[in-house]
């Protein structure tokens, strides 16, 4: 019995032995050199990385038509309702005929009369013309009476009253002749009126007409009915506007969406670049298309300026429908087996700290991200002294700013925001000339390939060294490393370990530290 006591015991202390030397060699290898309790690092490694231009926008199908009526009236029948399949030409809708119909019956009675008018103008004519040759006829004889007077009246055979009043006769056959010949004049302008009046008629005939086959609503197109905005008994008023009856969409099969992409990212979107989409109704889903059109009507809403991308869309199982909110990303570019480091890491500046030894002062403090400090301004624009003194100024009092656009741009466009900066609280300081260089320094520093950055690492014996990087694309995760002093397998620093409230290692039995 008091054997197995002590190979209790023994058996208990073993297990103690092994659980400190576990808690030791657990404190010794995760905390070297106390490097991980200041920083948290992250390897440099190689991998895809894909940038893309986000935006949402409307699902909405490739052709529309709206279907609307010409005609005011009540809706008498409805052929067709929502998700109908329609032909073209099938009559979908009826708007009571009955007025129209009499408007054709009496338009055509109008025409009839506008005939009789034109074949009583016709008769007229003719006895104009009659009337005519009457008076040419009384014109003739009154002529020939009058010439045999005339010389009777010289050998004084007749008396000088024959002679007046032949030639009476005559000029009143004249007259009488010229007043004929107005007449048919006249005579031949009414029978032309009245032809023109049977014209109108018929075109007010051919009016009513149409008007009729308005009432009957057609499809113009083969495709499907998304929309109804009538029921049978409404009444439609098309004195105004044409009222919308029915939208259909004319291929449901393929669809379009109609993304709002901001001014900023436009320009890298081209046509034939692919896109992803997810919509809510099927979350677990990535539908794929194509962009097919950059419009470049701008979409003005509160000041922020946005452009109309479409994106053709396959919709074979007609899965997607008009209206869907979709959530669309466009891959500008992709890189696979490059390059690559933690956007967190570029994120990351040091406070307070020494670098290799030696503190940074506000002199080199490099505020622009496009290698902008007062010493490199100075020399660069042939700053004066007054210059100098207000631009550190100005350096000063932007690092906040500065600051603020390292850490929530992407970091491709942290340099080009950060110089629209600069130029912006500068510009008021400078000559036209020294304008003229700020600007070729900045059109130099563009030209370079890709975004400087500007990372950190710890040295073996747990100091801060910085390295230079150009960047590319990033994903909003990871940026792509072009060139700099970063190799493949290399930690970085990412954040800023908080300092703990007490240090020691940590105990073997899961709780509390040694104090």
């Amino acid at each position: 019995m008091g054997k197995r006591p002590k190979k209790r015991y023994v058996a208990i202390l073993i297990v103690l032995v092994v659980l400190l030397a576990g808690g030791y060699l657990f404190y010794r290898t995760s905390n070297p050199k106390g490097s991980n309790n200041k920083y948290r690092m992250m390897k440099v490694e190689r991998g895809e990385i894909s940038f893309s231009v986000t935006a949402t926008g409307t699902i909405n199908p490739v052709i529309t038509v709206l279907v609307g009526s010409q005609v005011s009236g009540r809706i008498k029948a409805l052929y067709a309702d929502f998700n109908s399949q329609v032909k073209e030409g099938q009559t979908i809708a009826q708007i009571d005929p009955a007025i129209f119909e009499a408007q054709v019956d009496q338009a055509r009675a109008n025409v009839l009369n506008a005939q009789a008018a034109v074949v009583n103008a016709q008769a007229n004519l003719v006895n104009s013309q009659a009337n005519v040759v009457k008076a040419e006829v009384a014109v003739a004889d009154t002529k020939k009476t009058l010439d045999r007077n005339i010389p009777l009246a010289e050998k004084k055979v007749v008396a000088q009253a024959a002679l007046d009043t032949a030639q009476a006769s005559y000029d009143s056959a004249v007259a009488q002749k010229d007043a004929a010949k107005a007449q048919l004049e006249v005579a031949r302008a009414q029978v032309e009126s009245a032809k023109a009046q049977v014209d109108r008629e018929k075109a007010g005939l051919r009016m009513a007409d149409t008007n009729l086959k308005y009432t009957t609503i057609i499809s113009p197109v083969n495709g499907t009915v998304i929309s109804r905005n009538v029921d049978v008994g409404q009444t439609v008023a098309a004195s105004l506007q044409a009222p919308t009856l029915f939208t259909i969409a004319k291929d449901l099969t393929e669809m379009q969406v109609d993304t709002n992409v901001s001014e900023a990212d436009v320009g890298r979107v081209e046509v034939g670049e692919d896109a992803n989409f997810t919509v809510d109704a099927y979350p677990e889903r990535t539908f794929r298309g194509r962009v097919s059109e950059v419009r470049n009507a701008p979409i003005n809403v509160q000041n922020v300026v946005t452009y109309d991308v479409v994106i053709l869309v396959d919709n074979k199982d007609l899965k997607l429908k008009p209206g869907m909110t979709a959530n669309v990303s466009i891959l500008v570019a992709h890189r696979a087996g490059v390059l690559r480091i933690s956007n967190a890491a570029l994120r990351f500046r040091p406070t307070g700290v020494q670098e290799g030894g030696a503190q940074k002062t506000s002199q080199e403090t490099e505020p622009s991200g496009g290698r902008l400090s007062v010493a490199g301004v100075t020399v660069a624009l042939k700053l004066t002294a007054e210059q100098q003194s207000k631009v550190e100024t100005i350096l000063k009092t932007s690092r906040e700013e500065i600051q603020e656009i390292r850490q929530k741009s992407k970091p491709q466009e942290v340099g080009t925001k950060i110089q629209s900066l600069m130029r912006q609280k500068l510009w008021p300081l400078l000559t036209e000339d020294q304008k003229k260089g700020f600007e070729e320094k900045v059109q130099s520093s563009q030209g370079d390939r890709g975004i400087r950055g500007t990372v950190w690492t710890l040295s073996p014996d747990g100091k801060l060294i910085p390295l230079s990087v150009v960047l590319g694309i990033t994903d909003g995760t990871f940026s792509e490393v072009i060139s700099g002093d970063l190799k493949e397998g290399m930690e970085v620093i990412v954040e800023a370990q908080a300092k703990k409230a007490s240090q020691g290692p940590p105990s073997p039995f899961g709780r509390g530290v040694r104090k």
